[in-house]
């Protein structure tokens, strides 16, 4: 499966269960992971989204590492068959 088709079915999850999956865009702060994710109990993570077997870039990976000193949950999906296990994470953040 693709990326983009990938990145759908996690939106498409991430919506039954009545949250948001957000696309971010940020000119001028670059890297960002392509979607913020908000679920009910005021659940928050990040999640960049690649093909299969591809990594984030350098910049992404600095960015993830940035947001995890924050205290932000950030996860790399390349699968669909991690997308449950994001959500549980996110969940139980």
């Amino acid at each position: 499966m693709k990326e983009k088709g990938i990145e759908q079915k996690f939106v498409d999850e991430v919506k039954r269960i009545n949250g948001f999956a957000i696309k971010l865009v940020s000119p001028g702060f670059s890297g960002l992971p392509d979607r913020l994710v908000l679920i009910p109990d005021g659940k928050i993570g990040f999640v960049e989204v690649k093909a299969p077997g591809k990594k984030p870039r350098r910049l992404q990976r600095s960015r993830h590492d940035q947001l995890r000193k924050l205290g932000f949950k950030v996860f790399v999906l390349d699968n669909i068959n991690q997308i449950g296990g994001i959500i549980d994470e996110i969940r139980t953040t």
